[in-house]
């Protein structure tokens, strides 16, 4: 028999009717063996996550203020799951031990993971499997790197002739056994660890929405679905800023080529978006996967007689920024000059920094720094090949009156950048799905 892996978001377990329906997905097929669990996301537009609350109560406990109410709100959240659910669950266990933490060494990561631990005990007690705790198995260093080879290889043998499990989305431990959080959304990357070390034959990613879009839909209206795409293309995306998974989920699914399928709790008969190493032939394919895009970013613009022969200069150039740890995103050039692409917020107390450092490498006949920059990409396989297509959303953005700042592509293939205007964002957009949907 295959083995699935589920790892449910914060709205798919916001709250007991949820658990419900989480509960009817997994008894539905008989693959689906491993379990990851999120903190309870909102249950309402005006509802509070959790694991705000829990960042709240840590907050005011740091400040040495009252931090009782905040608690006592979390354990009612958690309260009124079990008590619907008619299960026997000891919340009050649950909330002495933070309680105790707090008063003794307040650690804001381990106040966020406790809606995931929590809820992660609750699920396994109303669905009957076994629980087991991410603390144990999931690894970082003293530096807080985390350390994936040891992770799967302890976690594999943790999970060998396992039935039935679930695991807390979001945390690990350092060597030392406290508690180390993944970013946001780190459940997705709890996940796919989870789906390399059991072995797993799919990764099932359960959300609020029936897979990937083409384009968001807050600037698009009603962007075709995504069936199927590849690991290139969702990473591309994720990482220009469309949300629907972490961007480091990936990897080890990747890496053990284990597809993943983005589904709805909400409307489980929909197939969803289908995510493996390549896309099946018989699927349709369009002229763009998607699009997405980022606002943040600064161009730092070199001018230097001949600079795009010199690799010297260059490097010299790279160096630099590299020396100030900011990571370069793009470096787009010229005869003439380069502009090299960063986040805003690297530079902020760096910038006259970087400019004096710029001048000194490699004596340029101007430096300027220009803020206000988003970056959206078209990606897709082969776009960057695609003359027609680039064509086409140059002469979109044109007739949009859009100023296009720089353009990009990646050596991939994948990926076709422009950068306007953080005002013309939501135009860009538009534009570009325009230019290329068919």
């Amino acid at each position: 028999m295959q083995k699935y892996i589920c790892k449910f978001g914060g709205s798919s377990v916001a709250d007991a009717e949820q658990f419900k329906k989480v509960a009817a997905i997994i008894k539905a097929v008989p693959e689906r063996k491993f379990v990851v669990a999120s903190a309870p996301g909102k249950r309402y537009k005006e509802d509070i996550k959790v694991t705000d609350m829990l960042y709240s109560c840590y907050n005011a406990a740091a400040a040495g203020e009252d931090y009782s109410g905040i608690l006592g709100q979390i354990k009612e959240r958690f309260l009124s799951i079990i008590n619907e659910l008619n299960i026997k669950f000891d919340i009050d266990a649950e909330m002495e031990a933070i309680d105790k933490q707090l008063k003794t060494a307040p650690s804001k990561d381990y106040m966020a993971s406790r809606g995931e631990h929590i809820n992660s005990k609750i699920l396994a007690a109303y669905l009957g499997f076994e629980f087991i705790d991410s603390a144990l198995y999931i690894q970082f260093d003293e530096n807080g790197e985390f350390m994936a080879e040891k992770t799967n290889a302890d976690l594999s043998k943790a999970l060998e002739g396992k039935e039935n499990v679930v695991i807390p989305g979001f945390y690990g431990a350092y060597p030392d056994g406290s508690i180390k959080t993944f970013s946001r959304g780190g459940s997705d990357v709890t996940g796919s660890i989870v789906a390399r070390a059991a072995g797993v034959d799919k990764y099932e990613n359960w959300t609020d929405v029936s897979g990937m879009l083409s384009a968001d839909p807050r600037i698009v209206d009603s962007p075709r679905g995504i069936a199927a795409l590849s690991y290139r293309e969702l990473r591309d995306l994720s990482y220009m800023g469309a949300s629907v998974l972490h961007e480091d989920a990936v990897f080890p699914c990747r890496m053990a080529g284990i597809p993943i399928n983005i589904r709805n709790t909400n409307r489980p008969e929909d197939d969803g978006t289908m995510i493996a190493a390549s896309v099946p032939a018989d699927s349709v394919r369009h002229t763009i996967t998607g699009i997405a895009g980022k606002k943040g970013y600064a161009a730092v613009v070199v001018e230097k007689s001949s600079l795009k022969s010199d690799a010297g200069a260059l490097a010299a150039l790279l160096k630099v920024f590299a020396d100030a740890g900011i990571a370069a995103e793009h470096m787009p050039a010229g005869v003439d000059t380069a502009a090299v692409i960063v986040a805003e917020a690297a530079l902020e107390g760096k910038q006259e920094s970087i400019v004096a450092a710029i001048k000194s490498a490699i004596e340029p006949d101007s430096v300027t720094v220009e803020g206000g920059l988003t970056l959206v990409a078209a990606v897709g396989e082969g776009i960057a090949y695609n003359g027609e297509a680039i064509g086409s959303i140059l002469k979109a953005l044109g007739a949009a009156g859009i100023k296009v700042r720089m353009t990009d592509t990646g050596s991939s293939g994948l990926n076709f950048i422009v950068g306007v205007d953080e005002a013309q964002y939501e135009a860009a957009v538009k534009a570009m799905y325009g230019a290329v949907e068919d």
